[in-house]
């Protein structure tokens, strides 16, 4: 299968263009010019994918990064951060919303000139749900996004759907919930906490700075992420929503304690009021039921393996 990765050189992109290219697919890797694709354990990709490149803010930069029949695209180049986000709401909107408005249309120009029918597999997030109850989310709940990154993946979704329904362009949305694992840096929580607990066993510091620990979030592994996209190019029904999700909760203050036994270390977490941020949301765990009965997908990895490995990427 031809597939194009958008934000090819992402975290999760480096990822899902190495288990892809491992199945056997045919993979072009639409990156940011000035990036490029970085090597994935240490295997160069330039014999085995072609690279093209991407910016969503100009209209015929995606048109001649699209110009090629495709069988499937994923599009996961986004402003990823909450906090990159919130410093500049409206650059969020113009990557987020209006790129993803952008990519849909060319898609359809794509298609209406050659025999290509792709799959489009959009990457939203969970953080559309917003504040609501404490049990779990499922896709039919409200979509009320509170930070400029949650509203600017919900006008992505809106833009995404808008072209099936105007075009019959077969689109998915993907609604992850967070994420990490092995090549994953700070400012994402994990990686965070693992950096400063690291710092505080080499330096026997006995207190960590840490955000608002309160909050509670289902936890998954990026290579069970990855997986899920795979399923659902295959399996997934065009105009659909499928959470992605473990289904199970775990506290910040959990997280990093769990972390800091894994590390070996004794140490105490005092908020630090630079990494506080305001509308965080109390309780964010999904329901993936939707997901596992199109696809028979379900998370391989449990969290303390995804925490061991990468305490083990960050000390070795």
């Amino acid at each position: 299968m031809r597939v194009l990765v958008t934000g090819a050189d992402g975290f999760v992109g480096r990822r899902l263009v190495g288990r892809l290219v491992d199945s056997g697919h045919e993979v072009t890797a639409a990156c940011r010019p000035a990036q490029g694709l970085p090597s994935l354990g240490g295997d160069p990709w330039s014999h085995r994918i072609r690279t093209v490149p991407l910016e969503l803010g100009d209209e015929r930069d995606v048109r001649q990064a699209l110009s090629g029949p495709q069988d499937a695209v994923v599009h996961l180049a986004a402003v990823a951060s909450v906090r990159e986000a919130r410093e500049d709401p409206g650059h969020a909107w113009v990557i987020n919303a209006a790129g993803t408005a952008r990519l849909m249309d060319a898609l359809i120009s794509a298609r209406e000139r050659g025999p290509s029918d792709p799959i489009v597999l959009h990457v939203s997030s969970s953080e559309v749900y917003g504040a609501g109850p404490a049990k779990p989310r499922v896709e039919d709940d409200p979509v009320l996004p509170q930070s400029p990154y949650a509203a600017s993946k919900a006008g992505s979704e809106i833009a995404a759907l808008e072209a099936w329904r105007r075009s019959d362009l077969r689109v998915i949305i993907a609604r992850p919930f967070i994420h990490t694992g092995p090549g994953q840096g700070p400012p994402y929580v994990v990686p965070a906490f693992i950096e400063r607990l690291l710092a505080a066993k080499a330096g026997a510091a006995r207190r960590v700075p840490t955000g608002n620990l309160k909050p509670l979030r289902d936890l998954l592994d990026v290579r069970d992420v990855v997986e899920a996209y795979l399923a659902l190019l295959s399996s997934g029904a065009p105009g659909e929503t499928y959470n992605i999700a473990r289904g199970e909760g775990i506290t910040l203050e959990q997280l990093f304690r769990r972390i800091a036994e894994i590390i070996g270390v004794e140490a105490e977490p005092f908020p630090d009021p630079s990494l506080i941020r305001g509308g965080d949301i109390p309780h964010l765990v999904g329901d993936a039921t939707k997901l596992r009965q199109a696809t028979g997908w379900s998370p391989a990895l449990t969290l303390d393996q995804t925490l061991r490995d990468m305490v083990d990427a960050q000390t070795h």
